[in-house]
């Protein structure tokens, strides 16, 4: 994984693993805002995002309207925005969709954070002015991230190729089982029509053999010989070659039921995770950068 932690890779964590792993982290502060940005990383683009965001609040600070205070919880599961006193969530940001941090190394009350939105794909820049500890917080995210990537790595994040040719193989198992169907279905039609045809064109008085009880596909066991001679030939063409069934219709080309490679386990993962497995791979490939830039470019920008 590309981290890039640059100016902290020196700095020690600020909590146990275990207190991310098994609880939470929680921080006050003030939301300024999220605002949508062309990259998912960088100290331009959060720099722009956040004199944007401190200009709107401005507006909204001299329209007599005070900015919202939160908490944020951080753990190995993400970053959530809640409301304090009710504790609704607001923003759940899962960590591996987080790319960008950074605090202001200037005014350490401002710090944010760059996520990909789960629904519109989008990346979006949170911008807080915290408690003087927006140091802290961007280390305790960055150490959140690599404690998640960790575990991702622990519990399945490295068979994410093998899975994935293990669901290809499962595909194909599937449409061969489709394609054997179909066939079936033709070569049902095609003993239909040869049947129907024998009887029009048999000379009267003449015997019309007597159709077998089962078709082809039903016969126990199946003869690869006596398929072929029992079906007549009509104007001198033998019918295509007609391909075994499955042992049941519920079971795959090879007899047996299908496998499904996501429930084969008590500690294997549900259908559809080889998407979120795909997802959170990319994420935390791309890694988080941890930054302290200023923010701060002049008189307007130096308070919220």
């Amino acid at each position: 994984m590309n981290r890039a932690f640059n100016r902290k890779k020196d700095k020690t964590w600020m909590h146990t693993p275990e207190a991310l792993s098994k609880h939470y982290i929680p921080y006050n502060a003030k939301f300024l805002g999220s605002t949508e940005v062309e990259q998912p990383k960088g100290t331009e683009v959060v720099r722009d995002a956040v004199r944007k965001l401190k200009f709107a609040r401005h507006i909204k600070k001299s329209e007599g309207q005070k900015i919202p205070k939160v908490e944020l919880q951080i753990s190995i599961y993400g970053v959530k925005i809640l409301e304090p006193k009710t504790k609704e969530v607001q923003h759940n940001c899962q960590l591996h969709r987080i790319s960008f941090c950074a605090d202001d190394k200037t005014d350490k009350r401002i710090f944010t954070f760059i996520c990909k939105d789960s629904e519109s794909n989008k990346h979006l820049c949170y911008v807080f002015d915290s408690e003087k500890c927006a140091e802290e917080i961007t280390l305790t995210i960055g150490q959140a991230f690599d404690l998640a990537y960790r575990k991702f790595l622990e519990s399945g994040g490295k068979d994410v190729e093998t899975r994935k040719q293990i669901a290809g193989l499962q595909k194909r198992i599937q449409d061969l089982e489709t394609e054997n169907t179909e066939l079936k279905n033709k070569v049902q039609d095609l003993e239909n029509q040869l049947r129907i045809t024998q009887v029009s064109t048999s000379p009267a008085g003449s015997v019309t053999p007597k159709s077998p009880s089962t078709d082809i596909f039903d016969m126990i066991p199946f003869s690869p010989i006596s398929h072929q001679s029992s079906i007549p030939t009509h104007n001198g063409t033998q019918p295509p070659p007609v391909p075994t069934r499955s042992a049941e219709i519920k079971r795959d080309l090879f007899g047996a039921e299908p496998f499904d490679p996501f429930n084969c386990g008590a500690g294997d993962f549900p259908p559809d995770i080889q998407s979120k497995l795909d997802e959170m791979q990319e994420g935390f490939k791309m890694g988080l950068t941890l930054e302290g830039t200023v923010f701060c470019l002049d008189p307007l920008d130096s308070r919220c």
